[in-house]
């Protein structure tokens, strides 16, 4: 391998302008990954004083094996073994474990000490006031909540893997993950946070689920951001009373789907209202688009279900989408303690229809775009798939807050039109040269570099 420093006056003599693009001070990669790591010294290690390699260089270096998008430990250990200068160089590891040196450091750990690294990332998005480009409906942060499964295996399982018996007879072990994001509904970026495991509890026979996976979610969330002016939106799984408690509970507002068949008491009350013309309902047609017209229908302070007729009291919202023949394209329903009128119906419809962007925009990516969500890097047999997930989600956060406000990554991006040919570049950098930083690497994706176009001749005679 050659260093990209040595390579610089090779690009000078070629004739073309090397313009160095500025970055955010404090949120471009390189200074992302020195606070990660410095989040990682502080988690306690659970080995020997003397041990050879230090928790923070093996929580380093799985995190490093999903920045660059490897798809199996083996083959982030054939990087260790050919190609580790880059990995020091980038993301500051003195040691580099093996494979199994890394499984078994981390197996053990307690997924709840590798929160702060997201904490940190979200103070400086603060700091550097990049999520008031996120706010919506009067400086709200809208929070997307949802379930996804990251593992599935009828052969292989671990003690705390989820079971269901199959009606092929077979047993499945199955992992899932309570995961949310901010997002809005005029961007593509979302803001992962640090995610909450679907998975057997330490001493718990039973299945764990995705409703207890919440309200774990929800207390860990609002103890580290107590006062952010939250609005969460969900599917309508989470429309019911003892969810919509949890919220309340947590001083967090909401917009959740529901819909006809789980709700029938609600729909029903709405029927009525409109037979007897006591619900608000009005039209607005779309600014780009002449033949698509929006339309709306809502109903304030109405009992959720019919057991809750005197508790809990919600507001209803309709809305769908029609062409000029009046034949409906979309439809959709939520439920809310915003106060609906005609002034906000069109945003809170907005708010809730950017739930899918953690379905597309996250796991998707996730799962679709080189991530490999859902390949299995290791079980281990007490928190290691657990880690991995956190550590995955980690560089996926990394990722987005580049695509969010760094001008240089969202050239390189631009540069080679797909993430995956992006991740391809980079890891090729990785390959080829010594890099000192990831700033270096982005900067030549951006400029290129000179090509030895010299003919090379047959090794053999």
């Amino acid at each position: 391998m050659s260093s990209l420093k040595n390579i610089v006056n090779r690009h000078r003599n070629s004739g073309k302008t090397f313009r160095r693009i500025r970055m955010r001070c404090h949120l471009n990669a390189d200074k992302l990954y020195a606070r990660i790591r410095t989040d990682f010294d502080m988690v306690p290690d659970h080995r020997a004083s003397n041990s050879s390699i230090a928790m923070t260089d093996a929580l380093l270096s799985g995190f490093a094996m999903f920045c660059l998008k490897d798809p199996s430990l083996l083959a982030f250990e054939k990087r260790k073994q050919e190609e580790p200068e880059s990995l020091h160089e980038v993301f500051g590891i003195s040691r580099i474990p093996s494979d199994t040196q890394m499984r078994t450091i981390l197996d053990p750990l307690d997924v709840r000490t590798i929160r702060r690294p997201f904490k940190t990332i979200f103070a400086q998005l603060q700091r550097g006031k990049v999520l008031e480009k996120m706010t919506w409906l009067g400086g709200y942060h809208l929070l997307a909540l949802d379930g996804t499964g990251i593992y599935t295996s009828e052969k292989m399982g671990s003690a705390y893997c989820l079971r269901k018996r199959k009606r092929n007879g077979k047993e499945e072990y199955y992992q899932q993950m309570f995961a949310g994001a901010f997002v809005h509904p005029e961007r593509s970026e979302v803001i992962p946070t640090c995610p909450e495991m679907i998975v057997k509890q330490d001493g718990i026979k039973k299945n764990d689920c995705e409703r207890n996976a919440a309200k774990r979610y929800l207390a860990d969330f609002r103890r580290e951001h107590p006062h952010l002016k939250t609005i969460v939106i969900e599917d309508g799984l989470a429309s019911n009373a003892p969810h919509i408690r949890e919220l309340e509970k947590h001083d967090l507002r909401y917009i959740l789907g529901v819909k006809p068949n789980d709700h029938e008491y609600l729909f029903q009350l709405v029927d009525e209202a409109v037979a007897s013309g006591e619900i608000s309902e009005f039209h607005l047609p779309d600014p780009d688009n002449p033949e698509v017209h929006h339309c709306f229908r809502f109903l304030n302070n109405v009992p959720l279900n019919k057991s809750s007729e005197d508790s809990l009291r919600v507001n209803f919202l309709e809305y769908w989408e029609t062409d000029n023949a009046g034949n409906i394209r979309n439809r959709f329903s939520w439920v809310t303690d915003i106060s609906i009128s005609r002034d906000n119906a069109y945003e809170i419809m907005r708010a809730g229809r950017s739930r899918w962007r953690i379905e597309n925009e996250a796991f998707n990516t996730l799962k679709n775009q080189g991530y490999n969500l859902e390949h299995n890097y290791g079980l281990g047999k007490q928190h290691l798939s657990a880690v991995f997930a956190h550590l995955l989600m980690l560089a996926f956060l990394v990722d987005q807050v580049q695509e969010l406000c760094c001008p240089l990554f969202q050239a390189a991006r631009a540069k080679c039109g797909t993430k995956r040919y992006l991740w391809e570049r980079i890891r090729g950098f990785f390959s080829e040269y010594i890099a000192p930083s990831m700033e270096v690497i982005l900067h030549y994706i951006v400029h290129g570099i000179p090509k030895n176009r010299k003919r090379i001749e047959a090794p053999w005679d």
